[in-house]
């Protein structure tokens, strides 16, 4: 019933998004000459931290050949496979940060824009879920940077969004403040999933993996209640351990 009013309003959706992106200033967010695409110009496109070709599958580290990662060939995650285009870093983290911590919005449909060139050259999934925030995140921040993202990606593709699918019910420290090896643990039971997923694959939108810790809590999930394939759509990934 949620997603059929949710697609029911999608028609006004599609439009409020395509205004709001024509009137977002015509400007790079990293050096402020004009943009090309995605609120960047094509200097910038150029320079960002993209991901070598040559990633694990399973979630998207660098790896010999494209081959699966060691971390996931131990502990293979609920996650089916991650797309990322870009690493986290320097100039992609400060854009990303003003995002989340500072509302700048535009940075939205750039990273939507950078996503959809791994997404389009991919099967697509039944359904897209933005990453949850808690309550309290939702009210301290004022809206979810997924989601943002996530809207853009489901106009451009065309598959449904569905934000209510899955619910954050915990609150906890946020997983950027805590050290590696404690995120699994605080992220541990924060989800809930309200529908039937049986037959279904599903994209869940993020802005940043770091451990994969909340992607995986996540499809455990969503394979609870039936889901057969999920799929992890990141705008940027963190190096240096996987």
């Amino acid at each position: 019933m949620k997603e059929t009013l949710f697609n029911l309003g999608k028609p006004i959706l599609n439009d409020w998004t395509k205004i709001a992106q024509h009137l977002l200033p015509g400007l790079c967010l990293l050096c402020g000459t004009p943009a090309t695409k995605g609120n960047l110009c094509q200097g910038c496109r150029d320079d960002l931290p993209y991901l070598p070709r040559d990633r694990c599958p399973r979630c998207a580290a660098p790896s010999h050949a494209g081959a699966v990662c060691g971390a996931c060939l131990q502990n293979p995650p609920e996650f089916d496979l991650a797309l990322a285009p870009c690493a986290y870093a320097h100039p992609l983290d400060r854009a990303i940060q003003s995002f989340k911590f500072a509302s700048n919005l535009a940075a939205a449909p750039m990273l939507a824009d950078l996503m959809l060139t791994e997404i389009r050259a991919t099967t697509l999934p039944d359904l897209i879920v933005p990453m949850p925030l808690s309550r309290e995140r939702l009210r301290e921040r004022g809206f979810n940077q997924s989601l943002e993202i996530a809207r853009i990606i489901a106009v451009e593709i065309g598959v449904v969004l569905d934000p209510e699918v899955c619910r954050r019910i915990q609150h906890g420290a946020a997983q950027s403040a805590l050290a590696w090896d404690e995120r699994a643990k605080n992220i541990r039971g924060a989800f809930v999933c309200v529908d039937d997923l049986h037959g279904r694959s599903v994209a869940v939108v993020d802005d940043v993996l770091t451990t994969g810790s909340t992607l995986n809590e996540i499809a455990r999930v969503l394979r609870k209640r039936g889901a057969t394939q999920v799929i992890g759509w990141i705008a940027a990934r963190t190096l240096g351990r996987s």
